[in-house]
């Protein structure tokens, strides 16, 4: 049980940074999986970026070598440091905590059981 809230989303130029952080209220049970979705309104949740509790991230290939997740497990919490920023990462950013098993199923929305409300992101070219 617990809630998950999210925050550092805001407007940015193109090629700038943003670092959004996502802390969990709750304590899930197990070694759970935190990662970050991405919704742009017209489409469906996009895949961003999961760490597991031991430490194995993944990434989408948009993100990959733009995009750091981290996550501090003492503290329940996940970041993603957002660099070198483009119009088209413009987002509700969700935050999500689940149990996704596999490499392929790590990158599907209904894998996680928990998600926070989401923050928004804007890059302006």
């Amino acid at each position: 049980q617990g809630e998950l809230e999210e925050s550092g989303g805001g407007l940015v130029q193109a090629g700038g940074s943003l670092r959004l952080s996502c802390v969990f209220s709750g304590r899930p049970f197990g070694e759970f999986a935190m990662g970050w979705f991405r919704y742009t309104g017209g489409e469906e949740r996009e895949f961003v970026a999961a760490a597991r509790w031991r430490g194995t991230t993944h990434y989408a290939d948009f993100a990959e070598g733009r995009f750091t997740i981290s996550r501090d497990t003492a503290e329940n919490a996940v970041f993603l440091q957002m660099n070198s920023l483009k119009p088209e990462d413009t987002a509700v950013y969700s935050c999500v905590a689940g149990w996704p098993a596999g490499t392929t199923r790590v990158r599907l929305p209904h894998e996680y059981t928990y998600w926070g409300q989401g923050t928004q992101v804007t890059v302006s070219s």
